[in-house]
């Protein structure tokens, strides 16, 4: 996350972050979404947040049809472009939307966010509200997030506050009926250098439901 304040507008500051460096993410799918989607069978996928669209090509490049949701113009450029380069165009379908104040239309066999959090103004529930209703019967909800901050970062080295998610306040927000089941809630630890290089590690939280009706 960045050290800009929480007051500063989503559009322009995720536009600038993508317009202002020639490449923000690596390019290579999420390894928790891949350990968690390759079983299933595709389908059609929305991916919330899908920045320079490293997931959603994955998933198209296995056979999903996927609609990537993004704030930022230049973002999705860039993930029409990976899209060309993957041969995968006719699976993918590119849509700018602020969540928490638009959603795309329709259902979907897979809906997936991947940290969704943001240094910026993010309404959570206002995103994985409609980001549940938007799962077809017998479709699957997965959420990544992080669930802290790296180990090198000390208590009060946060440039501003953040409350970090647990799946029971998820639940809460969403008040999912009893025809959704929890199919992967786990942390995972993973290696989290600091930007001097500094050893770190930092926990990821997985949560995968199901709608079975």
């Amino acid at each position: 996350m960045s050290a800009t304040p929480p007051t500063t507008d989503p559009a322009r500051f995720w536009e600038a972050r993508y317009r202002d460096s020639e490449r923000v993410w690596s390019g290579d799918p999420n390894p928790l979404l891949v350990r968690e989607v390759t079983a299933l069978t595709p389908g059609t996928a929305l991916e919330l947040g899908c920045g320079e669209g490293a997931d959603a090509v994955w998933l198209a490049g296995r056979g999903w049809h996927v609609t990537g949701v993004d704030i930022s113009a230049t973002a999705l450029e860039r993930a029409a472009a990976h899209a060309a380069d993957a041969g995968v165009t006719e699976r993918t379908d590119w849509q700018r939307h602020e969540l928490g104040v638009t959603f795309p239309e329709g259902t979907y066999d897979l809906v997936s966010a991947q940290f969704l959090q943001s240094p910026v103004a993010l309404d959570q529930g206002r995103v994985l509200a409609p980001a549940a209703r938007a799962v077809a019967p017998g479709g699957t909800l997965l959420l990544v997030l992080h669930g802290g901050w790296p180990s090198w970062q000390g208590e009060h080295d946060h440039p501003f506050d953040a409350v970090f998610p647990t799946l029971d306040g998820v639940l809460e927000q969403l008040a999912l009926p009893d025809t959704w089941q929890v199919e992967t809630r786990e942390a995972v630890e993973r290696p989290a250098p600091s930007p001097e290089g500094a050893p770190g590690t930092r926990v990821d939280l997985v949560w995968r439901l199901r709608r079975t009706a």
